[in-house]
């Protein structure tokens, strides 16, 4: 990690200076705090009273136990992960302090790290509680997966994270006037990657685009696993393949929007 860093031109005190800045700015905040808690303690309550109806009156569902709150939980993973990563970033265009950094010698690809990790931390805050939710009041273990939920969590990381830095890019180049794309676009995703019903169900065409998302494959797999009681590695190889190039995609994306916005004196504005 360190040789790739030294190639790479990165320094941690600066990644870590990023990470430490918006950990106090979360920490001074109660409401930021509190929102973190309060939308995944709301979702897995809500559907987890939904499943336990369904598998009260429907038998397919009462064998497929725990789809639908494993579903959820995963849902807000790749939700959050995207929405931790673009909110840090959305505070520095708020405080119009992006310009300040971007001249500063923190360098885009530590900036982006930085936000990851924003991300990942924000996420735990979110998604640990949910899930102790869910097992005091639903009795499901998510953590019962087991090693498979590695795979699920990090391809879903890995692609909010994608998502993250496009929209990041996009807001950079037009504006806070772009802002609502931050909110908007995982969940017009939501239908094609399938959370809550299997491919199949889409149609034939619509099912092509579908297996090239990689949440698709999480949670394809994730009702293989709870319901067959079957992993299924090829799927999570697959996902991981479509990520790497989403990543690499999106990364490029954002140096284009960010010279873009240099050039066209975006960068400093950052209005509507």
């Amino acid at each position: 990690m360190s040789r790739l860093a030294y190639h790479l031109d990165i320094e941690p005190h600066r990644i870590a200076a990023m990470i430490l800045r918006y950990w106090y700015l979360l920490l001074s905040s109660w409401p930021r705090l509190l929102e973190l808690l309060y939308w995944p303690a709301l979702q897995i309550i809500t559907w987890g009273f939904l499943q336990t109806y369904i598998a009260q009156n429907a038998g397919f569902f009462a064998r497929a136990g725990g789809t639908l709150i494993g579903a959820v939980i995963l849902w807000d993973i790749l939700f959050r992960g995207q929405l931790g990563f673009s909110i840090s970033f959305l505070e520095e265009m708020w405080a119009r302090n992006l310009g300040n950094l971007m001249m500063s010698p923190l360098k885009p690809i530590e900036f982006l790290l930085s936000l990851m990790v924003m991300s990942l931390i924000r996420l735990t805050i979110g998604v640990i509680p949910m899930t102790l939710l869910a097992m005091f009041f639903f009795r499901f273990n998510f953590y019962a997966i087991g090693l498979p939920l590695i795979a699920f969590f990090c391809n879903l990381i890995f692609t909010s994270w994608s998502v993250g830095i496009f929209v990041s890019g996009l807001v950079l180049r037009n504006g806070l006037g772009a802002e609502s794309i931050v909110w908007t676009l995982m969940f017009g995703l939501m239908p094609l990657v399938c959370i809550y019903y299997p491919v199949t169900v889409l149609p034939n065409w619509l099912q092509y685009v579908a297996w090239c998302l990689p949440p698709t494959y999480v949670f394809e797999g994730m009702r293989a696993l709870l319901i067959q009681h079957v992993f299924r590695p090829d799927l999570m190889i697959s996902a991981l393949a479509i990520n790497a190039v989403l990543l690499i995609g999106s990364f490029a994306g954002f140096m284009a929007l960010l010279r873009s916005a240099k050039r066209n004196g975006s960068l400093l504005q950052g209005g509507e």
